[in-house]
Order: structure tokens, then C-alpha cells, then sequence
């Protein structure tokens, strides 16, 4: 009760609020497709690889969108150039990648900013966004809402099957690339709610729990952009009445959710498993 007082008086945790749900739900959403496509590794590297574009943003005076998104889509590219053109399989590459954007991104950062605009940007201070910041995550979270429920057909297939996506004449490979896009603009959305190390908690975890719960992938989105909304609201409220860091937080939030799911789901928890024949197939994602 005492926090619905704060949250009505104070203008600074109202934008803490807006922010952190939407933050939640782009999040689920986007995640949603990262966790079907088996791509939780890529979203880790482009989490981590924005971080030398937020540097040089610094440097810069600039907002730091800019950067990020531009050090995001290269990860992307590069990822690709490197495991399409040479014997190094997708995950070898990712891991190429990613660990010498971060490894640039933390030179840079500790070259322009201190270690405290360090801590900041890796682990995240939702208490402490900016009205554009705000606004900011207001847009990239209606654009990826947009694009998702316009294009969803086609996420869908491509995401189960891309041999029957090409053969239907969906351009595959453009399609993966606009998802990367995408889970680029919504990781730069999250960095000041959860920071770059742990923006993967908030796009892999409420997705899996999700998946858990449902075998339907438009009720998977819906449930994981609730959890993401969930868990972010947790952990702001942890983080404003304890003096917590936000980030950190809201990932033990959505892990909290998570092994819920994970022990009572109703057919996939662990409690089920143990009452039901062991010949039992798992069901299939459906639309």
C-alpha cells in the first residue's frame, strides 16, 4: 500500500514504472521467438555487444541509442559473415563476436565514463531513468508490438520450420536478420532497467516460462509478456523499498517465476512428470 502512496507521488518512480513494464513485455514478446528459434545465445552476445557502442555514444555527447543499435546490427552481420562464409559453426562465431565487442565496450567505457557509469550500464538503475529514456522505450516497444502481430504468420512459420518457410516463399534469411533488429532495439530499451549483463534474464526466462505453461505459441507470447511485465514490477518494488539494484533483481524475479513453473505446471512441471505414464510423448507448440 505504502508503495502505491510513492508510486502516486513520486514523478521519478512513475517513470521507473512505465518504463520497467513495457521493458517486461517487449522483452517476453521478442523473447518468445529468441526461445523457439533456439537463439538464447544470440540474444546473450547482442546484449553484450552493444556495450562499445554506448561507449562511443559517450564520447560522442550523443544518445547512446544510436551507438548501440548500430554495435547490435554489426554483431549481427558479423555472426553471420563469419559462420556463412567459413568452417566455424553459428555458436563458435557468437562467441567470437560477442566477447570482443564486450571486451572493447568495457576499454572504452572505463576510458570515458567512471566505474560508477560503468556499474550503471551493466547492471542496469530503472530508479534513475530519464524522461527520454522513457519515451524511448514507449516507441521501440510499439514498434515491435507492431511488427510482430503485422508479420506474425511468418515469424511463426519461419520460426518451426524454415524449409517450409522458403518453400512458401518467405525470404528467410531477411526475416532472421529483422529479428535481430529487433532484439537489438529491445535490448538498447533495456539497458537502463537491466543493464547489459542481464537484459538475457528478462528476454530468455519469462519466454521459457511461457513455454512451459502453453503449447500454443500465440498464448506463449501473451503469458511471457506478462511475466516480463511481472517480474519487472517485483523487482522495481524490491529495488525502490530495500535499496537494491533493479537489475539483478528483477532476474531473481523472473527465475522466481520460472521455477514455479518449472515444478507446478500443470504438464510440464516436474510435479506432473512424476504422476504421469513415462511413455507419455511431449506435446508439440502449436499455433
Amino acid at each position: 500500500m505504502e508503495f502505491l502512496q510513492d508510486l502516486l507521488e513520486f514523478e521519478f518512480l512513475q517513470k521507473a514504472f512505465i518504463t520497467s513494464v513495457m521493458v517486461g513485455i517487449i522483452c517476453g514478446v521478442i523473447g518468445s521467438f529468441i526461445v523457439l528459434r533456439g537463439m538464447a545465445l544470440m540474444g546473450d552476445a547482442i546484449s553484450h555487444a552493444v556495450l562499445p557502442g554506448v561507449a562511443i555514444s559517450y564520447m560522442l555527447g550523443i544518445n547512446f541509442f544510436y551507438g548501440a543499435v548500430f554495435t547490435g546490427v554489426l554483431t549481427a552481420l558479423g555472426i553471420g559473415v563469419i559462420s556463412q562464409n567459413s568452417r566455424i559453426k553459428n555458436d563458435s562465431s557468437i562467441g567470437i563476436v560477442f566477447s570482443a565487442f564486450f571486451a572493447l565496450g568495457i576499454i572504452l567505457i572505463t576510458k570515458a565514463r567512471s566505474a560508477t557509469d560503468l556499474t550503471q550500464i551493466l547492471f542496469g538503475n530503472v530508479l534513475s531513468v530519464q524522461p527520454t529514456d522513457m519515451w524511448l522505450t514507449l516507441i521501440i516497444g510499439g514498434l515491435v508490438i507492431l511488427v510482430v502481430v503485422i508479420f506474425f504468420k511468418e515469424l511463426l512459420i519461419s520460426s518451426f520450420d524454415e524449409t517450409m518457410a522458403a518453400a512458401y516463399g518467405l525470404n528467410t534469411r531477411l526475416i532472421h536478420y529483422s529479428i535481430m533488429f529487433l532484439l537489438t532495439l529491445v535490448t538498447v530499451a533495456s539497458l537502463q532497467t537491466v543493464g547489459v549483463i542481464l537484459v538475457v534474464s528478462m528476454l530468455i526466462t519469462p519466454a521459457s516460462t511461457a513455454y512451459l505453461l502453453t503449447n500454443r505459441l500465440s498464448l506463449m507470447v501473451v503469458l511471457a509478456a506478462f511475466f516480463g511485465a511481472f517480474s519487472a514490477v517485483i523487482g522495481l518494488y524490491f529495488s525502490f523499498r530495500y535499496n537494491m539494484p533493479s537489475g539483478p533483481v528483477i532476474a531473481l524475479a523472473t527465475t522466481s517465476l520460472f521455477l514455479l513453473a518449472f515444478i507446478f505446471s500443470p504438464k510440464q512441471g516436474m510435479l506432473w512428470k512424476l504422476f504421469r505414464p513415462r511413455n507419455k510423448k511431449k506435446n508439440e507448440i502449436l499455433v
